[in-house]
């Protein structure tokens, strides 16, 4: 039984990466396209995931666009004519990894605001140096003091 278990746990995510690549019937026939395709779907974002590539994600859309990346691979164009054709019909978001333009300027350049706006606060905060120190007691707030110690339970 527990080698059943094992053996469950430690073939889970093979069987979710095997299933999200569709039925056998949408691989291609030639195992070097195959190849082609799945590097190709690893490049491309599943517009419903966001986080995930076409070949890692089960939604509809990315198998819609698995079958459109075998359909032109098996035609014969090579990776950056496939992916120009997806990147042409669905825009930057479609794309792992966005080309550094206008538009995107923002999305490559965020990390670095990030750490930047980070180390700003860590400075400003060290500068601001520690708080004072509160002023002494006054004697009738140590006599009041005393008075509330000597009432506490032991």
């Amino acid at each position: 039984m527990r080698r059943l278990l094992l053996a469950l746990l430690l073939g889970a995510p093979l069987l979710a990466t095997a299933h999200a690549v569709g039925l056998p019937s949408e691989l291609l026939a030639d195992p070097a396209q195959e190849q082609r395709a799945r590097a190709i779907g690893r490049e491309l974002r599943c517009l419903v995931c966001q986080n995930q590539s076409i070949e890692d994600s089960e939604a509809d859309l990315a198998r819609d666009l698995r079958r459109i990346v075998r359909e032109r691979v098996a035609a014969g164009e090579n990776d950056a004519q496939v992916i120009d054709y997806v990147h042409a019909r669905y825009g930057d978001f479609v794309l792992l990894r966005p080309p550094l333009n206008a538009a995107t300027l923002l999305l490559w350049g965020m990390p670095v605001l990030a750490l930047g706006g980070g180390l700003l606060a860590i400075l400003l905060l060290r500068r601001r140096g520690a708080p004072p120190p509160p002023p002494p007691l006054s004697a009738e707030e140590q006599a009041r003091l005393a008075a509330l110690e000597e009432q506490a339970p032991r």
